[in-house]
């Protein structure tokens, strides 16, 4: 018997723990028009879209139905699986995985991250880990319910035009925003989207992401993750590179990874951002 990690499309990990994850993808809507994300619409390919739609998309979660079916692989493979999805306060996916789960009371655990992208993506790789470690599939879903909390997930946003879109800054902040060159930060706490703060220019709010990160105390010795919205890491690479060594460990530079809808139709473009784990 092993077990298997079930996430959700939203999720965003490493390459290497995406790749030991079963994914049940969210639906993504532009207009008329629906995808399946991470299927029928890369990341890339939602912020083309996200560029040049005038509203922002939607997205939907996957039915109970779709978790069923990967549930039910698991079972006839006679294995257990944890379950990881975005914040029940963002989505109702973790409700679809919840009634799914119901006919499989001792083989499928599902844990609300309460968080997203990243910040749900370093719990993945937490179970990840666990699970190589030969836990059991209660233990996993019980350490990450004893860690979920300690989830840290702070992004500096380059615009404000998709925060005015969703209705998160009027629009006169946000003009008055982009005429002085604002940067706004957002973290994900306790499964919402809040602000955190606002520097002026990229230099200020790179020096106010890693204060926040110092502020929170975080613990290398769990999985991290840095991330960025939209096509080009630029920006990325720019705050690591004034970060000095503070996401180096033991000589390996730190997992980065595109970041998907759920966090990116509200930062919009450009944004960067930064999920571990506080002391």
């Amino acid at each position: 018997m092993s077990v298997k990690i079930i996430i959700d499309s939203t999720v965003d990990t490493s390459a290497a723990t995406r790749g030991k994850c079963t994914i049940v993808p969210l639906t993504v809507r532009f207009g008329d028009t629906e995808y399946t994300d991470g299927v029928t619409i890369s990341h890339q390919e939602f912020y083309q879209k996200l560029v040049s739609s005038k509203e922002l998309p939607t997205t939907s979660q996957p039915t109970p139905d779709a978790f069923a079916q990967a549930y039910q692989k698991v079972v006839d493979a006679g294995d257990t699986a944890v379950v990881l999805t975005i914040a029940s306060k963002l989505s109702g996916t973790y409700q679809s995985a919840t009634i799914a789960a119901m006919d499989y009371p001792e083989q499928i655990f599902v844990v609300d991250s309460r968080n997203a992208t990243i910040g749900s993506g370093i719990l993945a790789e937490l179970a990840v880990r666990l699970a190589e470690e030969g836990k059991t599939a209660k233990e996993i879903f019980d350490t990450l319910l004893a860690q979920r909390d300690k989830v840290r997930l702070f992004a500096m946003v380059d615009t404000l035009e998709y925060l005015k879109k969703g209705g998160r800054v009027s629009k006169t902040v946000a003009f008055a925003g982009e005429l002085l060159s604002i940067k706004p930060l957002i973290q994900v706490l306790d499964g919402k989207i809040e602000m955190a703060g606002k520097a002026r220019g990229s230099r200020q709010a790179n020096a106010m992401l890693l204060k926040q990160v110092d502020a929170a105390g975080p613990d290398f010795t769990k999985p991290y993750i840095l991330g960025y919205t939209g096509m080009d890491p630029a920006l990325l690479e720019k705050f690591i590179a004034e970060s000095g060594d503070l996401w180096t460990t033991n000589g390996n530079a730190p997992d980065t990874t595109i970041i998907g809808s759920a966090i990116g139709t509200h930062a919009g473009p450009g944004a960067v951002a930064a999920a571990f784990f506080a002391n």
